[in-house]
């Protein structure tokens, strides 16, 4: 009985510590482009983002390794949850690492292609950036207590809020992604335009892949009573 728990309690463990560097690995985002704005050291913050990355990759690893690498019997009666879903939920975490891989890919094309800021267009990705913060901090809520679901025999957990804020927090990105690209091709200059274009449609798919992420946990958690994820 006490591996039982031990498995469970170390996912849930390695889960926090993994979504905790995520999180901060976003937090960074808007650093990134307030320091670009204002001329300042911004490449550190992109070397910082790029570092959290890897150990965010290591981490993930270690996670789906151990799902990957574990049946029943290491697993155990009290995780039959677990085992019954292992396969969505290495999908769940392979989402995840998008999510930090897409972080560290847009500060790289900002130190890379070097947007003219001070501008409208480059006020709404800054904005998006920021919006995507709120976001994450929701999810790691959410992903955190479908975990512990999951851990816990006869657990009853409510992810509907969280679920809702990451939702919202999305359309606001496609509004504003919207917003961005019309206001930059109204000035004229197609190619400033394109590359307003380009970061406005990759912080949207960063939005997007923490919106995949909780609907990819609505689908698990249909099959599983006392994981609450709609109204």
């Amino acid at each position: 009985m006490t591996d039982d728990a031990d498995f469970g309690d170390r996912l849930e463990s390695r889960t926090e510590t993994y979504l905790d560097r995520l999180n901060d690995c976003i937090e960074h985002l808007p650093e990134a482009f307030d320091r670009y704005e204002a001329d300042a050291e911004y490449r550190e913050t992109v070397e910082r983002i790029g570092a959290i990355e890897s150990e965010c990759d290591e981490l993930n690893r270690e996670i789906t390794g151990s799902i990957t690498d574990s049946g029943p019997e290491e697993m155990g009666l009290l995780n039959t949850r677990i085992n019954f879903n292992a396969a969505s939920l290495i999908e769940l975490y392979n989402d995840l690492d998008v999510i930090a891989n897409h972080t560290e890919r847009i500060t790289q094309e900002l130190a890379m292609t070097r947007p003219e800021h001070g501008t409208a267009p480059f006020d709404g990705l800054a904005e998006m950036a920021a919006e995507t913060v709120e976001m994450a901090s929701a999810l790691q809520g959410v992903v955190e207590r479908f975990v512990h679901g999951l851990t816990v025999p006869n657990a009853t957990v409510t992810l509907v809020e969280g679920i809702e804020t990451v939702q919202n927090g999305e359309s606001r990105c496609d509004a504003i992604r919207d917003e961005v690209i019309e206001t930059a091709f109204d000035d004229g200059r197609t190619a400033d335009a394109l590359l307003y274009r380009e970061f406005a449609i990759l912080l949207d798919e960063l939005a997007n892949t923490m919106e995949d992420v909780t609907d990819r946990i609505v689908v698990i958690a249909s099959d599983e009573p006392g994981i609450v994820t709609e109204p």
